[in-house]
């Protein structure tokens, strides 16, 4: 849009200097030729500028064409939701969020999370931040002040600790606290490939914010019996998202995590949800794997822990996935 009309200005500008140049014929008078030319040397500075696309809030960065590293696109946001805890959410954001990154692609990773482990999942102390979400959510800081860039390869993070647990009673009575987050990050997408959003593990305001932020919706189900319950009551807020808040919001799809091959049960989760639920399922099957429980203890993803084991293995399936879906 700026660059379309920037070229319309320079035009009118040619088409000023133009007559510039032929006006001594027409007025035989070299006064006229003055004025004109102190005119437009006033004016040039002006018509070279970008069309006024409004102005820019406080602590808005100004827009650029092009987005993220020049391919003309915006980053994709996923924001991993179930209200269910141990499903693997945040398992899934730290070790996803690597292996995109690993594959050459520009991942921030957004900790939603009052617990915080996304924030130590990358090796991050949590208990000695200046900035995190918390102060981002009540406008203390811009969300360029609480990224901690590039803490693995091309992944940067927004991280979280126990002080987001009281975000939600301070947002009492702050008009359009569900579009907070989708505001800060509207500055910043176009600098990133992918932003993923780990949520907590209940349907509040904090993960409200992450769906009217997030272009999809991705859901980490367990292989286990209790697989399905409250499933439906998260493709319904879902769906109220969609409907209320956040009309371009999709079902990314569900990915089974903590799958064991040897267990009649874990097939047969899969072969359940695989019948009942009518979006996409990834055809990746993250394992129960001794070494994705250990990588957070050492503050690193499982792509740099053991980029052997089947965990590892499995996550740059999952990543590559993601990436053809995008």
């Amino acid at each position: 849009f700026t660059t379309r009309y920037s070229f319309l200005f320079l035009f009118v500008e040619n088409l000023l200097l133009f007559f510039l140049l032929f006006l001594p014929l027409l007025l035989k008078t070299g006064a006229g030729v003055v004025i004109i030319g102190v005119t437009l040397s006033l004016c040039a500075p002006a018509l070279r500028r970008p069309v006024n696309m409004g102005p820019l809030v406080s602590g808005q960065r100004e827009r650029k064409p092009g987005f993220g590293k020049g391919c003309g696109l915006m980053a994709k946001r996923i924001a991993i939701v179930n209200q269910k805890g141990g499903v693997g959410k945040t398992t899934t954001a730290i070790n996803l969020s690597a292996c995109l990154a690993e594959k050459g692609k520009k991942v921030l990773v957004i900790d939603t999370d009052p617990q915080g482990n996304t924030t130590s999942g990358f090796g991050i102390d949590k208990n000695n931040l200046e900035n995190t979400i918390y102060e981002l959510i009540l406008g203390e800081c811009s969300i360029s002040d609480c990224i901690i860039r590039k803490v693995t390869g091309n992944v940067s993070v927004v991280p979280s600790n126990v002080n987001l647990a009281a975000a939600e009673i301070e947002l009492i009575g702050i008009d359009k606290k569900e579009y907070i987050l989708k505001r800060e990050v509207d500055y910043i997408k176009e600098e990133y490939d992918f932003i993923i959003i780990d949520c907590p593990p209940s349907l509040n305001m904090l993960t409200i914010n992450a769906m009217t932020t997030a272009d999809s919706v991705l859901v980490p189900i367990q292989c286990e019996y209790y697989a399905l319950e409250g499933l439906s009551q998260l493709i319904h807020t879902i769906n109220l998202v969609k409907e209320r808040l956040n009309p371009d919001l999709d079902m990314e799809g569900t990915v089974f995590t903590m799958y064991d091959a040897r267990t009649n049960l874990s097939m047969q989760v899969v072969e359940n949800v695989k019948k009942n639920l009518n979006h996409k399922i990834y055809s990746t099957l993250i394992p129960r794997n001794i070494r994705l429980a250990e990588a957070p203890s050492h503050g690193m993803p499982i792509n740099l822990y053991d980029a052997k084991s089947a965990g590892a293995e499995a996550y740059m399936q999952l990543a590559e996935e993601v990436i053809s879906n995008a």
